[in-house]
């Protein structure tokens, strides 16, 4: 085996490019060789998305379907209750993932609505799974009660490179973004951060995403790799689809370029057959999510993904880091949170 590269964050584009410009096959074969380094082959993690509250959301984020700025035909939704989360993480884990991840459409979460998120994520870990939510721009504060609830993962997305971001949000900055994920940092906490192709970008954007990424005083834990899924109502509706080679040269870059990341073959899925989505796991993807729905955009359904995976001989990747000890504890701190009925009311 060659020798394990150090891990890099001083890319330049010109380098990012050029791994861009390999020929098809000998950068799939680069990219598997590297994965290969870190990670078993053929094991895949899995995660399942929920919707904690949909829709009405200030960001006029151009692809998305839940912003108030656009009719796209999406009811508004108030914070799920805590109940009703926990018996949607419980059915994702009887269905194999090992991460639950939880979304709710806000510019960022107000402190009224804290405890109840707190409550979640403790209910959640107490099951053994792996935790995330995306809630939108966090300060250091919320940072800390997130990470003392016991949050594992923080998603916050780059979505584009800084070039281009002003074509697709204007409500919020690149900066403000970069600051949600130094205070995920600083409060302990793995970042999950990536980005989504086909918005109409250029190549060069596709490779300065990448390079923004990798070059993050530490490389996201998750890096989730989104193709654009286009939404009646929204701005982006039309635009022109990107190319599948395209796609699986952004996962084999994002592969060579953070090693020991999971790279997460995202929302765009449903859009994929079978063949593409296998020369994403050859180009070092090994990790998706799980269940037919992406917050409120359509995702293969479950029976679909096993049946894949058996055609490719991949298993889902198994967590090694929860033992029996920690879990009962979780599971008894749960039990005790979940006896104080005022946690599970519905929340604005």
């Amino acid at each position: 085996m060659s020798a394990v590269l150090p891990l890099r964050h001083n890319w330049t584009l010109a380098e990012v490019n050029a791994l861009f410009a390999l020929p098809f096959n000998d950068l799939v074969f680069q990219a598997q060789t590297v994965h290969r380094q870190f990670f078993k082959p053929n094991e895949v993690q899995i995660s399942t998305l929920l919707s904690i509250k949909t829709g009405a959301c200030a960001e006029d984020c151009k692809y998305c379907p839940q912003s108030g700025h656009y009719n796209t035909g999406l009811e508004r939704e108030r914070l799920l209750e805590v109940e009703k989360v926990l018996t949607q993480a419980k059915a994702a884990k009887d269905k194999g993932a090992s991460r639950f991840c939880m979304g709710a459409a806000w510019s960022n979460p107000k402190q009224r609505d804290m405890p109840f998120l707190m409550e979640m994520v403790k209910g959640v870990k107490a099951m053994g799974l792996e935790t995330c939510m995306t809630l939108g721009k966090l300060d250091a504060g919320q940072a800390q009660e997130l990470k003392q609830a016991g949050l594992d993962y923080y998603n916050h997305n780059l979505d584009t490179s800084p070039e281009f971001y002003g074509e697709i949000i204007t409500t919020r900055t690149y900066q403000d973004r970069l600051d949600t994920l130094q205070h995920v940092r600083d409060a302990g906490m793995k970042v999950c951060c990536g980005g989504i192709v086909g918005m109409g970008e250029s190549a060069n954007d596709r490779s300065a995403l990448l390079m923004q990424l990798a070059n993050l005083p530490e490389h996201p834990q998750s890096v989730p790799i989104n193709m654009l899924v286009k939404v009646q109502g929204t701005p982006m509706e039309n635009v022109e689809d990107l190319d599948g080679f395209e796609f699986i040269r952004t996962i084999a870059v994002a592969r060579i370029m953070m090693p020991q990341s999971h790279v997460r073959l995202s929302a765009g899925r449903s859009r994929m057959n079978e063949q593409m989505q296998a020369l994403c796991f050859m180009a070092g993807a090994n990790s998706i999510f799980y269940g037919d729905k992406l917050l409120t955009t359509e995702n293969p359904e479950a029976d679909a993904d096993m049946l894949l995976f058996a055609k490719l001989g991949i298993v889902p990747e198994q967590r090694h880091d929860v033992s029996d000890e920690a879990h009962e504890a979780a599971l008894a701190d749960a039990i005790k949170e979940q006896n104080t009925p005022s946690l599970f009311h519905s929340a604005v």
